[in-house]
């Protein structure tokens, strides 16, 4: 049984990450005609939208039981895929007007929010609450890294089949249709689930019932110095992580047309075509190197002897990682661009399982997947603040370039630099090491 419950929980995250569209998401919404700023308030309309439902979804998963929930999370995700494919297809052909096609995108990332509220923190409460009943606790940073260890070599391969549907079909849309399929797959997969990950569901839930249960693990969250503490870590990393990363798409697509020009002169390629010959080699390599940061994360913690010195380590890192960024941003250099942004996303998977466990062992089981979408929330938080705001100092940048030329610097990007390096800082210097406030 333990064996075979690694496996499902393997093949989740190996599934899951078959996001086919990820690599491409920027790219896919420039092809519809959306700009940086209206990216930005994307991707903040959806971590609202999070924001909204995130810890009452923790609560009904509880309650009502947490495999129905991932299976309800996983349909709405591909009303999502479906309507981010059709929008998408319609604008290009002209029968959707921009004014129609923002409309659907605005849906099509609503029912994504759906997915994400749903499934964030109620995956690894089912996770953890198996760790328990196989008393095997002790294990939780190294069993959650393997799992998610899984989720990364499911991002490698995904990336290779991204760039062949790319290049077959000449279009970033059609992505969103491929990633349908393993979505299906997994709600099969969710049906092989024992009910006893279920939690402590009630035999005849009530809503009074659920409300109890949320305002208890609210005043968990906030009287608890250290959740808090934690809270305000995740938002930082994760939420600025989470505003940034798809930059790198847009910076890899530019670099390509400029390898390709020099490598296929005489083959016939179309920019898009020509985007898949780095964008995938580099996101392959990206997600083969973060499987083993998760697989190694809980390495990283026995050798610094303790969960809250890794994490201090990891914000020390991450702090130099920005600040040798900076420039490299201001000036266009690729060459220390794209390694920064690949650095940062290695960091973010050895920050990930860290994280995941040290609000674990400040939790109790009744109320983990709650917590754990408390987590989420916050992190959605940060990220609706900062999409914005940084997608708009991008489109601010790039104006001011255009007037002005390079004295506003040859990369529209380097604002990434300045806000990474400044919250990294900020939170490095304010690390308290280590964390004795437990249960």
């Amino acid at each position: 049984m333990a064996g075979s419950m690694l496996k499902r929980f393997s093949l989740y995250g190996f599934l899951k990450n078959q996001q086919y569209y990820d690599p491409f998401f920027l790219l896919a919404l420039q092809q519809m005609g959306v700009s940086y700023t209206w990216f930005g308030l994307l991707i903040a309309f959806r971590e609202l939208s999070v924001n909204l439902m995130e810890i009452p979804s923790g609560a009904i998963a509880d309650v009502f039981g947490r495999r129905k929930a991932m299976i309800f999370s996983f349909v709405a995700y591909i009303l999502s895929f479906a309507v981010f494919g059709g929008a998408g297809l319609a604008v290009t052909e002209g029968e959707l007007s921009q004014a129609a096609l923002n409309l659907l995108l605005l849906a099509a990332i609503f029912l994504f929010a759906v997915g994400d509220a749903f499934r964030t923190g109620t995956h690894k409460a089912m996770i953890f609450a198996w760790l328990r009943s196989q008393g095997r606790l002790k294990e939780r940073t190294k069993v959650y890294g393997y799992t998610r260890s899984w989720s990364k070599i499911g991002s490698a391969l995904s990336v290779l089949l991204a760039c062949i549907f790319v290049f077959t079909t000449n279009n970033f849309i059609y992505i969103f249709f491929f990633a349908i399929i393993p979505y299906i797959l997994n709600i099969i997969n969710f049906l092989g689930y024992p009910a006893a990950l279920d939690g402590d569901i009630q035999k005849a839930p009530t809503m009074g019932h659920l409300i109890t249960h949320l305002k208890e693990s609210l005043l968990v969250s906030v009287r608890r110095r250290s959740l808090r503490r934690l809270i305000l870590e995740s938002m930082g990393f994760e939420g600025f992580f989470k505003a940034a990363k798809d930059y790198l798409q847009p910076i890899l697509m530019v670099a390509a047309i400029g390898l390709t020009a020099n490598l296929f002169t005489s083959a016939a390629l179309t920019d898009t075509q020509k985007s898949v010959i780095l964008i995938g080699p580099v996101f392959f390599v990206i997600y083969l190197f973060s499987a083993l940061a998760s697989r190694k994360a809980h390495a990283l913690v026995a050798h610094h002897g303790h969960e809250d010195i890794a994490a201090r380590w990891l914000w020390a890192v991450t702090t130099l990682v920005f600040v040798v960024m900076l420039p490299g941003l201001y000036y266009g250099l690729l060459w220390v661009i794209i390694p920064g942004f690949a650095g940062l996303y290695i960091m973010q998977n050895l920050w990930r399982p860290i994280l995941i466990s040290r609000f674990d062992s400040h939790s109790d089981e009744a109320k983990g997947a709650t917590v754990l979408s408390i987590e989420s929330q916050a992190k959605s938080v940060a990220t609706m603040i900062i999409a914005p705001l940084l997608g708009l100092a991008i489109d601010f940048v790039d104006g001011r370039q255009q007037l002005f030329g390079e004295i506003w610097g040859e990369s529209e990007f380097w604002p990434i630099g300045i806000f990474g390096s400044v919250i990294a800082f900020i939170f490095l210097v304010s690390a308290r090491i280590p964390s004795k406030d437990r249960i």
